[in-house]
């Protein structure tokens, strides 16, 4: 019938999700094949992905629906939760996040889509706010420096065990830890300690930390500042005790109490770690949060973990750049000192600028009304009879109980109230920012005996002083640097946030073509629940009844990740990349050790693989052997069947990445699977590449016995400028049971430990994922997969005449990477893969991978999410940097003197008076006319790496330096 109305069901799927998130349009596929030299979509994908692999059935998932329709699904879900007042403490408290804050850093896409600082002239606002974190820290500890964040509070005490380890010059193997400390820290540390040889001695009421340290038989010791139940212990004994046994003190201390407590580092810590949390970053369920890790100078060249530092550019200003960088794991690889490879760089930001926002008067103002909150509500309970098991407190109390434990625990129930089961006939409970007066009347009445008068605040708030030690006070100056000091106003704030935004390039100003990166849509409406209080608002250990909500998204995904990859089971606990590898290889130790077997240590890990699989394999005690690949770059055959039959009594795993760092499907992968097999070891298959495959083939179908997932990369968590990440660790049936544990949460395992402080590690941004699965259904997800694929072949294609693509498959094909071989350029021009990188700033793009896997090249990864007019604005500009390369290999610029070597072009530089380049500045600020109407300028000219290096600053630059700049 002539102008009919679409039917309703044609209506609906007009607003399905899948056609927002996949750039490509049918009409740009149908450009882009014969550009390949296919027909089909379902041709090229034949052609590339072998049979062998393929899915033997479809994911079996919920049909997509749409946005909203998604959002009210998982709101319903989040209802589940219930928000109760919080006192269980243990290092997860309530506090305010500042509304500035919240909606232009959390909820701006400018801070959450941008990637990790590797290219440093295109991260300087995101760097600055990191070298604000550090001088933070550093300031609030007393250390001499800091990096620029961790995990957890429990992997960031961890990482101090083993940074104490290689640092100090005791020999011995004993590591000591009080019974004070947070219950989920000494999990993780002694998950963290047993495969590395290191004994955990945790000491007890009669076994006191003095005690344990008599011996003299430790190289190191960790005490928490204040302890977990509370009591401000006086730890300056310990430092010159652990010095004259050649050990380390370590101090977990919390950053808001140090603006009362006199700073580790004034009484000769060696290093401090911690969590920042509390410094507004909601309780979210136990993550994501920014934790810290701080020491003394000498132990700076050992720090694990990122670093920012200052430099300077070409034209002698200040610059910022990752500082340290040959520390990097893909780097060091087998002889890397830890597998972290990554930060919680957003919550590390958010922290950071609540540091901003208040001032030193304004954190010391928080911590005064915690202090002297908590003081009250300590006298008021003195005051009813009730004996408290700590004598000093800053934010904590523990109150005995005894036989009216239990009516405590049901009238606090019955109020909404949580409160902390420390030990038997013992109750805890923590005040914070968030904390009222009517929050300590209500406290009053819950442990109020029978018929006793409750307590008047205000005549006790009269005389009231804190409980902290006279002898521990601080009084020392903090944050005394002009940035904590001037934004003042919100106006001020908001102006300062947006000019640090303004410096970065992040995925909403343009593509950022990272091959292994996967810098993919990181949609809006994917992003609005993590900020709903039914998710941002639960405590880690609050009761299981009020995480319902929790549970189910927790089983929904780990059912939906289980489709996409085809394994049995998966733990979403591990809180990066990184983690994921560790809880896997731990996975496949304690299978070995199951069977009697537990001699089998050798790991052989092909000399392509990702630079975290050698460093986790020695994070667990495995022996890395390294196996050859052939001139593709795909995995020698040969040469790991020799390293099979020889080490075939002791083969414990093999780790591959598929498809390869180098971007293709090896077609012998099952092949590999079954020789590593036969000879009783188990495959690990890294997930980095797992863009590739949803949909198209399942590791868990094709012989891999273990992955970790990139929820960071494949399932949309944003990159939030190096973090944070989830690594989910999935396994076949019979590892299962050796999936990680948390026996602080009651979960129980035949495998290891914790292996992150939360029982569901970073599980605030789960609901992205959730949302992203949700909304595209089994088909979208391998549209998606196909689309990636299509858009790498399309870019190797148009540029193969200008740069060639290293590694294809016998057809010429890759995956949904390539690697564009820049090395012959070099010969003829003296240009690097790294002057193409920095010209690329100057046409507004950020580079791909730089020299990674392969030295001189370039990794390209467009990702499914990106336009065909983005795709090809790439290509041109790409294009347009080989003719420049051209003109030098022609002689009309000479090799030094070129827009390549002097990129990226600052305003500054361009408007000089000085101007003696063989081009002109038009073409060094506008190479692209399009340019002229969206232009990104660099804030810096090129960062000297060398001058970072020898001159290491790790804290915010003085204001004079600024001025002679």
């Amino acid at each position: 019938m002539p102008n009919a109305l679409p039917s309703l069901r044609q209506l609906e799927n007009a607003e399905e999700f899948v056609a927002r998130h996949i750039g490509i349009e049918p009409a740009d596929e149908a450009h882009m094949l014969p550009v390949i030299g296919h027909a089909t979509r379902a041709e090229l994908i034949d052609g590339i992905v072998p049979p062998a692999i393929r899915r033997s059935a479809p994911m079996d998932l919920p049909p997509a629906i749409t946005e909203a329709a998604a959002l009210a699904e998982l709101k319903a879900i989040a209802s589940k939760n219930k928000v109760a007042r919080n006192f269980i403490g243990q290092g997860y408290y309530g506090t305010h996040t500042p509304g500035v804050i919240l909606r232009n850093i959390l909820e701006n896409p400018a801070w959450y889509t941008a990637y990790t600082p590797y290219q440093a002239e295109i991260s300087q606002g995101r760097m600055e706010a990191l070298l604000n974190f550090q001088t933070m820290v550093c300031d609030l500890t007393g250390m001499a420096i800091a990096n620029a964040s961790m995990l957890d509070e429990a992997t960031a005490a961890a990482e101090a065990m083993t940074l104490a380890r290689r640092s100090v010059k005791s020999k011995s193997n004993v590591f000591l830890v009080a019974g004070d400390c947070h219950p989920q820290t000494i999990e993780v540390i002694k998950t963290r300690a047993t495969p590395l040889g290191i004994e955990i001695k945790v000491s007890t009421a009669t076994e006191t930390l003095p005690h344990l340290m008599a011996s003299g038989d430790f190289f190191g010791v960790l005490a928490q500042y204040p302890g977990t139940t509370g009591q401000v212990h006086d730890l300056r004994p310990l430092a010159g005790h652990a010095h004259a046994n050649g050990a380390a003190l370590c101090v977990a201390a919390d950053l808001l109490a140090l603006t009362l407590l006199a700073p580790p580092g004034e009484w000769d810590a060696d290093i401090v770690c911690g969590t920042t949390q509390r410094f507004g970053m909601p309780l979210c369920n136990g993550g994501p949060h920014a934790a810290y890790l701080a020491c003394r100078d000498e132990f700076k060249r050992s720090l694990p973990g990122r670093l920012v530092g200052v430099s300077v550019d070409v034209h002698g200003a200040p610059a910022y750049r990752l500082a340290l960088q040959t520390r990097e794991q893909h780097i060091r690889r087998e002889k890397a000192t830890s597998n972290i490879c990554t930060a919680q760089v957003l919550p590390a930001v958010i922290a950071s600028m609540y540091a901003v926002y208040h001032g030193p008067q304004g954190l010391l103002r928080i911590a005064q009304r915690v202090a002297a909150l908590t003081a009250i509500l300590a006298e008021g309970l003195e005051e009813m009879g009730r004996e408290l098991a700590n004598t000093t407190a800053f934010d904590s109390l523990t109150i005995q109980t005894g036989d009216d434990t239990q009516a405590i625990l049901d009238r606090a129930q019955a109020a909404n109230i949580n409160l902390r089961c420390r030990m038997q006939g013992h109750l805890g409970l923590s005040l914070d920012e968030t904390s009222t007066y009517a929050d300590v009347e209500d406290l009053w009445a819950l442990f109020a005996p029978k018929d006793a008068h409750l307590p008047h605040f205000e005549l006790l708030a009269e005389g009231v002083t804190p409980r902290i030690p006279d002898e521990l006070r601080r009084s020392s100056d903090f944050l005394t640097h002009p940035v904590f000091n001037t934004h003042k106003s919100e106006t001020g704030m908001l102006r300062y946030i947006r000019s640090l935004s303004d410096k970065d390039l992040a995925l909403d100003r343009s593509m950022i073509p990272l091959g292994s990166c996967t810098m993919k849509l990181n949609a809006t409406s994917e992003m609005i629940p993590i900020t709903w209080p039914e998710f941002a608002n639960i405590h880690p250990f609050a009761p299981a009844d009020q995480r319902e909500g929790y549970a189910e998204l927790d089983q929904q995904l780990r059912d939906w990740l289980c489709e996409a990859t085809g394994y049995a089971g998966i733990s979403l606990q591990p809180n990066a990349g990184s983690q994921g590898e560790y809880a896997g290889l731990l996975a496949i130790k304690a299978f070995h050790a199951s069977r009697g077997e537990a001699h089998r240590n050798i790991c052989l890990i092909p000399s392509s693989a990702h630079g975290t699989n050698p460093a986790s394999a020695q994070m667990v005690g495995m022996q890395v052997v390294v196996t050859a690949c052939d001139s593709q770059g795909n995995v020698d055959l040969d040469d790991l069947k020799r390293a099979c039959e020889k080490h075939s009594s002791h083969l414990a795993c093999v780790m591959i990445t598929y498809p390869s760092t180098h971007g293709v499907f090896e077609t012998g992968v099952k092949a590999l699977c079954e020789l590593v097999h036969s000879h009783g070891g188990r495959v690990y298959v890294d997930g980095a590449n797992m863009n590739a495959l949803v949909g198209v083939a399942a590791p868990g179908e094709f012989g891999g016995d273990v992955s970790h997932l990139n929820l960071h990369k494949t399932f949309c968590i944003p990159h939030g400028g190096g973090g944070p990440g989830v690594g989910p660790v999935c396994v076949v049936e019979d590892l299962v049971p050796f999936l990680p544990g948390h026996a602080t949460a009651g979960i129980a395992t035949q495998g290891p430990g914790a292996v992150s402080a939360a029982p569901l590690g970073n599980a605030a941004v789960l609901p992205i994922s959730w949302m992203y699965c949700r909304m595209m259904g089994a088909d979208g997800l391998q549209a998606a997969t196909e689309v990636a694929i299509l858009s790498a072949n399309y870019i190797s294609s148009r540029l193969k005449d200008h740069y060639p693509t290293l590694y294809a498959s016998p057809n010429g094909h890759v995956a949904h990477e390539c690697i564009l071989d820049l090395r012959p350029i070099k010969d003829t021009s003296g240009v690097t893969a790294e002057d193409v990188a920095k010209r690329l700033i100057d046409y507004g793009f950020h580079a791909p991978t730089l020299s990674f896997p392969v030295p001189g090249t370039l990794m390209v990864e467009p990702t499914e999410s990106e336009p065909l007019a983005e795709l090809d604005r790439f290509v041109d500009a790409m294009i347009a940097i080989r003719g420049e390369i051209r003109r030098i290999e022609e002689g009309v610029w000479p090799k030094e003197d070129n827009p390549l070597k002097h990129a990226p072009h600052t305003a500054a530089s361009l408007v000089a008076s000085d101007w003696s380049h063989p081009y002109s500045r038009e073409l060094g600020a506008f190479p692209l006319a399009a340019l002229k109407q969206n232009k990104y300028w660099s804030p810096v000219g090129r960062v000297d790496n060398v001058y970072g290096d020898r001159n290491l600053f790790c804290s915010c630059v003085p204001v004079g330096e600024y001025e002679e700049a």
